[in-house]
């Protein structure tokens, strides 16, 4: 908690409750957390010297317990599939920036793979191509693979890149493509979508050296088979393979839900953290269902092959993903678990719809 206190006071951008100093008129910012509104309160009412939280004491303070989470995981690779309200937003896509910013300051390795969904709808109208679903899932026929390729490459990316490089961080901007980073094959439901691909390999050697130099890797969900043909993919499904392949401490999924729900109903009944087992009951008892299957599979598919911990968490949340790295408590769902555990588990029954994800 005293970790989230520390990196929010590092993130202008966020809402705060205030408390003025009885000696000076300034204005500390802290996030709203219980205890620290004790503080604030306290503060505000004494008139003793001694007890006044000062603004360079109170950021010393919360720093320094923020030392911990710094620590653990420092060096340790976090790849982020960007999307849903973070990316509409302004505002939030601020937030994420600058939370991905602060964590490569301080040692991590963050990855953002990202889609674009609305972007590619928008410049689809412009140019007078009504977009096509079937059962839910783009139709990308080869005039609407060169938009998304546009679109998710050359605007996207390079907007994401910017920013983050106008934030302090130093991005670089891929593709699946560019360096065989991703090869791509069909879906298995390609009669009907058309250019819509999955991951068959993913290529780290060309991530390690940019990790290595400190610099911030972001993907578009975009790639090519063997033939050189382009595939448009799922960011989550590239999020989770890229996250395998690179021996990730943690895959994030920034979505437009809270995280798994006990009762899908309830959005007060998150489920704060879960094995591979338990998520394949709530599977069976239909308690994950609709799209949230998909992203499930994901993760469940990233920790098959080593990932630490996957977690599915509300983008919709400012500094959602310092909330998820920086504190105990985290903002969604995390899925735990690693191959040694799967056991006689059904890993087939946990993805058999991963090609049921919503295509960007």
């Amino acid at each position: 908690m005293a970790a989230a206190k520390a990196l929010h006071l590092c993130s202008p951008s966020l809402t705060f409750s205030k408390f003025k100093s009885p000696q000076k008129n300034f204005a500390v910012t802290l996030p709203c957390y219980p205890r620290i509104k004790a503080e604030a309160a306290a503060s505000s009412t004494t008139v003793s010297t001694q007890n006044t939280l000062t603004p360079s004491q109170f950021r010393v303070d919360i720093l320094s317990e923020s030392l911990p989470f710094i620590q653990k995981f420092r060096g340790k690779t976090i790849v982020v599939k960007y999307g849903g309200a973070a990316m509409k937003s302004d505002h939030l896509k601020a937030s994420v920036v600058s939370d991905l910013v602060l964590l490569s300051c301080v040692g991590l390795h963050p990855i953002l793979v990202h889609g674009g969904g609305p972007d590619i709808n928008n410049w689809l109208r412009l140019l007078n191509i009504e977009p096509v679903f079937h059962d839910g899932l783009r139709v990308t026929d080869s005039q609407t693979m060169e938009i998304v390729s546009m679109v998710l490459i050359g605007k996207v990316n390079k907007n994401l890149v910017s920013l983050i490089n106008k934030a302090g961080g130093t991005a670089i901007g891929l593709s699946g493509m560019d360096g065989r980073l991703l090869t791509a094959r069909p879906s298995p439901n390609a009669a009907h979508l058309g250019f819509v691909g999955e991951v068959a390999g993913v290529n780290s050697t060309v991530l390690q050296p940019l990790i290595n130099s400190g610099h911030i890797p972001v993907i578009a969900s975009v790639a090519a088979d063997m033939y050189g043909q382009s595939y448009n993919i799922n960011a989550d499904i590239v999020a989770g393979e890229v996250a395998a392949a690179l021996g990730a401490e943690k895959l994030i999924l920034l979505t437009d839900v809270v995280g798994i729900l006990e009762d899908k109903d309830d959005p007060e009944s998150l489920v704060k953290e879960i094995d591979i087992k338990g998520v394949k009951k709530m599977i069976e008892d239909k308690k994950v269902a609709g799209g949230m299957i998909p992203k499930v599979n994901c993760c469940v598919r990233s920790l098959a092959q080593g990932v630490r911990t996957a977690s599915i968490i509300d983008g919709r949340v400012e500094h959602s993903l310092l909330h998820e790295i920086m504190t105990d408590e985290g903002v969604g769902t995390m899925i735990t678990g690693n191959s040694g555990q799967f056991g006689s588990l059904d890993l087939n029954f946990l993805c058999q719809s991963i090609t049921m994800n919503i295509i960007y």
